[in-house]
């Protein structure tokens, strides 16, 4: 078995974080839940995340400038990152891939297929 992925999970949604939650439990994912981007930034300069994932439209700061922040801590300048967001479209998914994102998961999202698609956008990364 391959170690899990350790994902900084950020979601200011009570409901939407615990069906990932859920969703993401078990022996292939080791998750650091936080509600919002100042969390993930205390989090993620206690912590190496192998993962990203990130709800866009939050209060205080939204996903891309948490995403932004994130990568001004040295060891996390290189950590893949994963959008989910209901904000689809073609222009806004380019706008996240400019901002370094690997993929964009789109809200609402299904719980049964959660796991795959991060597995799958990390895979087609070579990661």
């Amino acid at each position: 078995m391959s170690k899990p992925i350790t994902v900084l999970y950020v979601e200011d949604d009570e409901d939407i974080r615990d069906v990932a939650e859920m969703a993401l439990e078990g022996d292939d994912f080791i998750l650091l839940v936080c509600s919002c981007g100042e969390e993930a930034l205390e989090k993620g300069a206690l912590s190496s995340p192998d993962l990203l994932l990130l709800d866009v439209m939050m209060p205080d700061m939204d996903g891309p400038t948490t995403l932004i922040n994130l990568r001004n801590l040295p060891h996390m300048d290189m950590t893949p990152a994963i959008f989910m967001t209901a904000k689809v479209q073609p222009s806004e998914i380019k706008a996240y891939h400019d901002c370094g994102a690997i993929g964009v998961i789109s809200k609402p999202f299904d719980p049964m297929m959660l796991a795959e698609q991060i597995k799958s956008m990390m895979t087609r990364e070579g990661l």
